[in-house]
């Protein structure tokens, strides 16, 4: 100002007309961008891209989620059991195994119930992800690694919730398994379907060609209706032998105990430690009617129908229970293969904590999956042959059956 002062009259009001000029240029600056800048927080706003939603929006999703979570797990046990299979308190005892013992985390965004609700939801309606994304106001992203988060944990749990067979003792007196002493429980095979790509359909078709693409899955159960084992992802065309025989020969695949056998239908060799029926004879439950048996051989394939039929009915309580075992999903293969295993590692945990379930209850002691050309294949391409000793063994229960019926 004191420079001001200096000048003359006419170069003072230039210099000040200069810096007003200046000061207006500036304002006009900070206007055009306070005006660009409120323009594209508009279209953000507008067209919000994932994760970064404006706050009234983020606070009406997570409200209809919370809201939906608790109208199904936390209202009603028959509404929670026909959502997920298990009531409200086993549900909160599954999310705590899963939890401790099963390594489950939750994320920033998504909490441990709502991951194992998103997963049991799935597996037991066969659920679309797109429908998932409704119900929960969810991407489609966050459900699928949510699935595959709770999947890996539940794989974790198979060595504790996988039952340790043991023998039918000598003192039975049941009328199923009173004469299959130091017996373990059945074994048999059954289809998943499955989508592969197309170059690999023919190998999960099974050997005639007439199924769709499938897996070929493998279950062992004890007496009371629990897996033993249970090994999926061999393609449909495989053999039930061959598929055997590589549960017996993996690292931590199916144990039977010397002494000890398992019931196994006709597609199997009659060899030690499996025990299958005469071929040639009338073996399946439906076949018999009102006809009794007329020799040793048939009388023993009756009893043996009646025993080995708990393995038929768990596959049948399996997919009663669990939708996505019955038709094929768009999950690959792979997955499919753990998921199966899921599927029984669930089915065991539900079982020791129900003892006998609603779906148990209403599914009759029958078998669900006959396969009446097993008597007619033969047995290629595998070590397990029949023994003179296994099939003496097999004559002489017969004979003893027979002649104490």
């Amino acid at each position: 100002m004191s420079r001001l002062s200096t000048l003359n009259p006419t170069r003072r009001r230039q210099v000040l007309a200069a810096i007003s000029s200046f000061m207006n240029l500036i304002m006009i600056y900070v206007s055009l961008g306070m005006e660009l800048a409120g323009r594209l927080s508009a279209k953000r706003h507008l067209q919000p891209r994932l994760g970064r939603q404006p706050l009234d929006t983020y606070l009406v999703r997570h409200y209809d989620r919370q809201r939906h979570l608790r109208n199904t797990t936390k209202i009603s046990d028959t509404y929670t059991f026909d959502q997920i299979r298990m009531n409200r308190g086993l549900f909160r005892r599954f999310c705590e195994v899963l939890t401790v013992q099963g390594g489950l985390k939750k994320t920033r965004n998504v909490d441990i119930d709502e991951m194992v609700y998103t997963f049991l939801r799935t597996i037991s309606h066969n659920e679309k992800n797109r429908t998932l994304q409704v119900n929960l106001r969810r991407s489609g992203e966050t459900i699928s690694r949510s699935i595959h988060r709770v999947l890996k944990a539940v794989i974790r749990l198979n060595n504790q919730f996988m039952k340790k067979p043991v023998p039918i003792p000598t003192n039975e007196t049941s009328s199923r398994w009173k004469h299959f002493k130091r017996c373990l429980g059945s074994l048999d095979g059954t289809h998943i379907d499955v989508r592969p790509l197309t170059e690999d359909k023919p190998r999960y078709r099974d050997r005639k060609g007439h199924r769709p693409p499938n897996h070929e899955f493998l279950g062992v159960s004890t007496p009371n209706l629990e897996f033993v084992y249970c090994l999926a992802g061999w393609e449909g065309s495989a053999h039930d032998s061959r598929v055997l025989q590589d549960a017996l020969t993996r690292p931590n695949g199916l144990n039977v105990p010397q002494g000890n056998y398992y019931l196994c239908d006709a597609g199997y060799a009659n060899c030690p430690r499996f025990l299958a029926p005469y071929r040639g004879q009338r073996y399946h439950l439906k076949e018999w009617g009102t006809r009794q048996p007329e020799t040793a051989e048939e009388y023993y394939n009756m009893k043996h129908a009646a025993a080995r039929n708990v393995i038929e009915r768990i596959f049948g309580i399996l997919k009663m229970t669990f939708a996505i075992l019955r038709k094929a999903t768009w999950f690959t293969p792979k997955e499919v293969s753990r998921i199966v295993i899921a599927c029984c590692i669930i089915h065991n945990f539900i079982k020791e904590e129900y003892g006998v379930d609603e779906i148990e209850r209403t599914y009759p002691d029958t078998e669900l999956e006959q396969h009446p050309s097993a008597g007619l294949e033969t047995i290629e391409g595998t070590s397990m042959q029949p023994s003179a000793a296994w099939t003496q063994f097999r004559n002489d229960k017969a004979t003893f059956m027979w002649d104490n019926r």
